[in-house]
């Protein structure tokens, strides 16, 4: 799959830990579910789950494993039960995303998104997760803060706007997912609702993985561009078939989950260069799109619904966003230095630059 090879077990082990420990606080003695898919749905393989509970029962944890099915079927009623009595539950599985902004203070949820135990093993699981939050907040700062933010892409995108200004809270991080995120691969979504250009749109339009609907993918023969004034869709440009199709899929989407589709709910891009990039060619695009966005080669846009994140996503390769004059991300690459915010952050963790 996509190159991966065998990965090493000293670096499986630190990574595991990583999970366990830096991200989700767990310790000697605390209950723990695996919750994961069949490797035969083609996104998770059946190495990392197994490789986190070895290292969670090494560490004195109780273990307990829950397999589920795919977010577009109904659970058993056993599974939802057991889900519901757990209180920490590591998700490798596509369930534990649906709904990852609507937490009500229940179990302490963790979703992780290296898809197999190589990815786990390398920079992308292995980067100390504190390091990463802390990377997290110092780039949702510099974006909070903007005056002027601009985003283009080799294609022809070119959006300009700003981000509300949004209290953070007493850690100065601004709110964002209530599902803990592993590895932690993006800031903190920004509301378009101050953004208007245009977004040029390639390859295919793929699904937030908020909620399962299906088609999940919808293809596109050609480049199509979106116009977006003040965090709204106010049409499409492009080729007929493509416009009628793309027009069919927003209402189709919006009367399953009764939203509104012509809104563009909020955007971000990747913050890990330790996650494996690889092209939509040849893939799954909704599992493509669901698994590089954590990579700075990755900006994607939330669109049709104002309950975050939405539903259908927009997916940059390559995109340069500029805050205030200064890139941040150029053509693809986070420059991590461009702010002091964010070189703080790298001398700081030594590991970060390392990773940069």
């Amino acid at each position: 799959m996509h190159g991966i090879i065998r990965p090493d077990p000293v670096s499986l082990s630190t990574a595991a830990r990583n999970l366990l420990c830096d991200c989700g606080g767990l310790q000697s003695g605390d209950p723990l579910v695996i919750c994961y898919e069949d490797p035969r749905h083609g996104w998770y393989d059946a190495a990392v789950a197994s490789a986190v509970a070895l290292e969670a029962q090494l560490m004195g944890m109780t273990v307990q494993f829950c397999e589920v099915l795919p977010p577009d079927m109904e659970q058993p009623a056993e599974v939802a039960a057991k889900l519901s009595r757990a209180s920490n539950i590591i998700y490798f599985a596509r369930l534990g995303d649906q709904g990852r902004f609507s937490g009500d203070g229940g179990p302490r949820q963790i979703m992780v998104y290296a898809r197999n135990a190589s990815d786990l093993a390398s920079d992308f699981g292995c980067a100390p997760h504190r390091a990463m939050t802390m990377l997290k907040t110092a780039v949702d700062d510099v974006l909070f803060t903007a005056r002027t933010i601009r985003i283009t892409c080799p294609n022809g995108t070119l959006v300009e706007g700003h981000a509300p200004r949004i209290a953070s809270n007493a850690n100065g991080a601004i709110a964002d997912v209530t599902t803990r995120r592993f590895p932690l691969g993006v800031p903190a979504p920004v509301p378009a609702i101050h953004f208007s250009g245009r977004v040029v749109l390639t390859d295919s339009l793929t699904p937030t993985g908020n909620r399962a609907y299906v088609p999940a993918v919808l293809p596109l023969s050609g480049n199509v561009t979106a116009i977006v004034e003040k965090g709204r869709i106010t049409g499409f440009e492009g080729d007929a078939r493509d416009l009628a199709a793309i027009r069919g899929h927003y209402m189709s989407v919006a009367e399953r989950f009764g939203v509104d589709p012509f809104v563009v709910h909020s955007w971000h891009a990747g913050l890990h260069p330790g996650c494996r990039f690889f092209g939509p060619q040849g893939q799954n695009r909704d599992y493509w799109s669901n698994t590089v966005f954590s990579n700075p080669r990755m900006l994607h846009f939330h669109t049709c619904g104002t309950e975050a994140p939405g539903e259908i996503s927009w997916n940059l390769v390559d995109a340069t966003v500029t805050v205030d004059d200064v890139p941040l991300w150029e053509n693809g690459v986070l420059r991590a230095r461009a702010f002091p915010r964010l070189a703080d952050c790298l001398d700081a963790e030594p590991a970060l630059d390392d990773l940069f």
